[in-house]
């Protein structure tokens, strides 16, 4: 029998993938959840596993190639009898679309023959049930059906609080100090992948855009539909940048201690982290607090930290370094990236004053930082003074925001940034 390897659906946005490399090469054994070949989602590389043994047959798409979701991009053939009439079937058939052919010349292909490994996030085809490892093997131990259960996670996935809950099983909080790196289902994950060299632009040259880039083009555009308004407010950081000088030697960064004040912020107004859905409000039920970082290849990933106003400062930091040295390797998960509920962009630290930002899609607000600066203000006795400050613009959905709710929340995060900001080390 030949079996169709397809190109995954890596995340709900994705319509179609890059072949970053097949591990495999035509005639090649394949064993049952080995890895064939590595595929470029908008964001991030995944590998994609095998659902059946056999021989890689015939590759349809090769490396440096892209193709749409659901298309095939390789045939895999039980035997070594049937690679023959793979290639044969390969060369008359279009890439997407195999052409009919006679049941004593060519076995009909069987579809799905490909799974994305390290659990990700998006529903699989042929009906397999999808769920974090985490998710599978507390199902096990509390002997919990996992297609009885409806995933809370990004695009649906079953994570381990909905065991936890289906059990009857207070659903416990994970702890970010030491963050785990994503365990393969079948084989041990590859070491992350160096990223190329970005290659010198020439004048007059059109140079095609990533994967990464094209899937920023689709977001921005969807953004495009959502009626948002903008408030800015001007806090001064004496009190933050002095705390920064004392914890910075313990590896905290300025993005922790950002992420954190607006996460503790963020508590007291529910709204500001909540998304529009059909007629409604969706209060999400953690702060995952998204931070814009830029790619040396070009577009943009926000790395997700999650629970970020339950997690103290310096393992926020941690967690913060991890995501953004396996972002630039391009090892992200998927949920690692798309499950944010809150966005901070900050070009503070490139030296811009002020800046909008851009609302990110199935977001209700994201917060534009900028540069902190020695200003000339005038004092409460009436005398000239000087004092560090930045300005910080908001961004929010008006169909579930409104002015008086962003002012709230600006207010309330000038103040702990101002007089409270020692409550960020607690």
């Amino acid at each position: 029998m030949i079996h169709e390897i397809f190109m995954p659906a890596l995340s709900s946005t994705m319509t179609e993938g890059k072949i970053v490399s097949w591990l495999k090469a035509p005639g090649d054994k394949v064993e049952k959840g080995e890895t064939v070949v590595v595929v470029e989602s908008d964001k991030a590389d995944m590998d994609v596993e095998s659902f059946y043994e056999g021989f890689l047959a015939t590759i349809v798409i090769e490396a440096g190639s892209s193709a749409p979701v659901g298309s095939a991009i390789a045939l895999l053939a039980e035997t070594e009898a049937e690679i023959e009439a793979a290639k044969q079937q390969a060369t008359q058939a279009a890439p997407s679309a195999p052409a009919a052919t006679s049941a004593a010349t060519t076995p009909t292909p069987e579809p799905v023959a490909a799974a994305v490994t390290n659990g990700s996030s998006t529903p699989a085809q042929n009906g397999r049930i999808v769920a974090s490892p985490r998710a599978r093997k507390l199902a096990k131990d509390l002997k919990v059906e996992l297609s009885a259960l409806v995933g809370s996670g990004p695009h649906g996935r079953i994570v381990a609080e909905d065991v936890e809950k289906a059990a009857g099983k207070p659903p416990t909080v994970k702890p970010a100090a030491k963050p785990v790196a994503p365990v393969a289902t079948i084989a041990a994950t590859p070491a992350p992948r160096a990223v190329a060299p970005v290659a010198p632009t020439q004048p007059g040259q059109i140079k095609p855009m990533t994967t990464l880039q094209t899937a920023v083009v689709r977001s921005m555009n969807a953004s495009l539909d959502v009626p948002v308004f903008r408030a800015a407010y001007t806090i001064t950081t004496d009190a933050l940048d002095k705390l920064y000088k004392q914890v910075k030697s313990k590896g905290v960064t300025m993005s922790a201690l950002l992420a954190k004040a607006i996460a503790m912020t963020l508590q007291k107004h529910p709204l500001l982290y909540a998304s529009y859905v059909e007629n409604g409000i969706h209060f999400n039920e953690s702060i995952n607090i998204a931070v814009a970082v830029a790619m040396d290849d070009g577009g943009l990933i926000t790395p997700v930290l999650q629970n970020a106003d339950k997690q103290d400062l310096y393992s926020l930091s941690r967690s913060w370094k991890d995501l953004v040295d396996r972002a630039r390797s391009k090892q992200l998960q998927p949920d690692e990236y798309s499950s944010g509920t809150f966005t901070i962009s900050n070009l503070g630290m490139f030296g811009v004053d002020t800046f909008d930002a851009i609302l990110p899609p199935g977001q209700g607000s994201i917060i534009a930082i900028g540069a902190s600066r020695a200003t000339v203000v005038a004092t409460d006795d009436g005398m000239l003074g000087v004092r560090r400050q930045m300005q910080v613009n908001i961004t929010c959905d008006h169909r579930i925001i409104y002015g008086a709710d962003a002012a709230a929340f600006l207010r309330d995060l000038a103040k702990l940034i101002e007089t409270d900001v020692q409550s960020l080390t607690l």
